[in-house]
């Protein structure tokens, strides 16, 4: 395998592993560690550590290595600001562009979800609330702003802020919150929607502050 498709080999499991939520924030990204993992280059490890670096997932230690960087209440704040913008923008674009296949997907992501948290699997409920937000994007047909949300790297909230991370408790909060949008978005009254995804944005920030 190519240096460069090593690397990006890394870059994406990272990328997704800290966005999901599965790499606590403030732990350390060590180079042989995940050289091992990945069966990659040290050299792979690090072009994949300084691009997550560049695009502000990671920060340097002061006394160097890199590190998953920690949750503050400002950053918190950004993240729900943005995925509110993106997300509630992708609804009001959805309208009728919104077909019977979009409700379908995203009723199978609601099974997933519950399948998931039902046997405690939790790492894959993360990636089923992933997948229902991006469909969320997908549906509004909006290549510009799927790129936008995308680039953004926009980690989800199943953690709560603090020195010891601890995985949040309000699975059955989300997947209620995630049925009761299909269901406006399905009865046609996608700004009933809007207002469901606000609260479950304005929720999960909360939840993950305390």
């Amino acid at each position: 395998m190519k240096a460069e498709s090593q690397s990006g080999k890394v870059y994406e499991v990272l990328r997704s592993k800290i966005l999901a939520n599965q790499v606590i924030p403030g732990s350390r990204l060590k180079e042989d560690d995940w050289a091992a993992r990945a069966e990659v280059s040290r050299v792979s490890v690090r072009e994949a550590l300084n691009r997550l670096l560049g695009e502000g997932l990671l920060e340097k230690g002061a006394r160097g290595g890199y590190f998953v960087k920690s949750m503050t209440e400002d950053r918190l704040r950004e993240v729900r600001e943005v995925r509110e913008l993106l997300e509630i923008g992708a609804l009001r674009l959805a309208g009728s562009r919104l077909t019977a296949e979009d409700i379908a997907s995203l009723e199978v992501l609601c099974e997933d979800f519950s399948a998931m948290v039902a046997n405690g699997y939790w790492s894959g409920a993360c990636e089923a609330d992933i997948r229902f937000h991006e469909t969320l994007i997908g549906i509004s047909r909006n290549s510009k702003l799927r790129l936008l949300y995308e680039l953004s790297n926009i980690p989800l909230f199943h953690l709560k802020r603090g020195p010891q991370a601890s995985q949040m408790d309000d699975y059955e909060e989300t997947d209620r919150e995630h049925r009761e949008i299909v269901r406006w978005l399905k009865a046609g009254k996608p700004a009933r929607a809007q207002e469901v995804l606000s609260r479950h944005l304005h929720r999960g920030e909360m939840a993950a502050k305390e």
